[in-house]
């Protein structure tokens, strides 16, 4: 693992059940030091309090909101990656998580050049298949991401623009539009088919009434903004495709 590489900062998301954060933050804990990776919770105003947050927000700033709250906190503490982790997944794989991801990405920058982001494979997914882990896999380059877990060179962030989220505070399709723009600076976009997560999605928006609709007439507008009318097709083509050779 290269020095710069193991600058790394996880941030675990909680909103929700404080039961979710803890399954998550428990199965992380027992290597951070090992992997010289602090794991931290950040707790976004939940209504139920995580009892040892690092920081509690006053107010809900949404996935977009704390994740730049988050990749402000990793560079003040003169760290180069952030890996921003939403608190319903669970980890499938056998351990070491921090371990594997830090050494994969390290020996992945060292033969494809720079990583943009790497992600966990999943279990099952509903919106991004190019994303689903596939038995006796290795890893997968893509064009686009789901933000659920994302490992993300802060230095490639800068060199994008950031986030881009300032018309869309909610945030649903920030991490589809900074994957395509990663994609097309030319920094690598990785799927880890060792290292996988099983997703409860819209475990804590489901709570909320009226969020997903709110959400996804939010997330049509700004992707529409970007991306064209058609940004849909344009997205299920990138998911189909196969960036480079994929490694069995």
């Amino acid at each position: 693992m290269t020095r710069d590489l193991a600058r790394a900062l996880a941030v675990i998301l909680h909103y929700g059940a404080p039961s979710l954060t803890r399954r998550l933050h428990e199965q992380l804990l027992p290597e951070a030091s090992a992997a010289g990776l602090p794991v931290l919770v950040l707790d976004n105003a939940a209504p139920e309090p995580y009892a040892g947050a690092w920081t509690r927000l006053p107010e809900n700033r949404f996935w977009a909101g704390a994740f730049d709250l988050a990749v402000r906190a990793a560079r003040d503490m003169g760290r180069t990656h952030l890996w921003f982790l939403n608190n319903d997944i669970v980890f499938t794989s056998r351990p070491p998580y921090l371990g594997r991801a830090l050494g994969r990405l390290a020996r992945l920058e060292a033969t494809l050049g720079p990583v943009g982001c790497f992600s966990p494979a999943f279990e099952a997914s509903p919106y991004h298949p190019q994303m689903v882990a596939r038995p006796g896999g290795d890893f997968r380059l893509v064009r686009v991401m789901d933000g659920v877990a994302p490992l993300v060179s802060l230095d490639a962030l800068e060199a994008v623009g950031g986030l881009d989220a300032a018309d869309n505070p909610r945030g649903y399709g920030v991490d589809v539009w900074l994957a395509v723009r990663l994609h097309q600076a030319g920094y690598k976009l990785v799927v880890d088919h060792g290292l996988t997560v099983r997703h409860r999605h819209h475990t804590s928006a489901r709570a909320e009434p009226g969020f997903l609709e709110a959400a996804a007439r939010a997330e049509a507008a700004y992707l529409s903004a970007r991306l064209g009318p058609g940004y849909r097709e344009r997205l299920e083509a990138w998911q189909a495709e196969t960036v480079e050779a994929e490694n069995p």
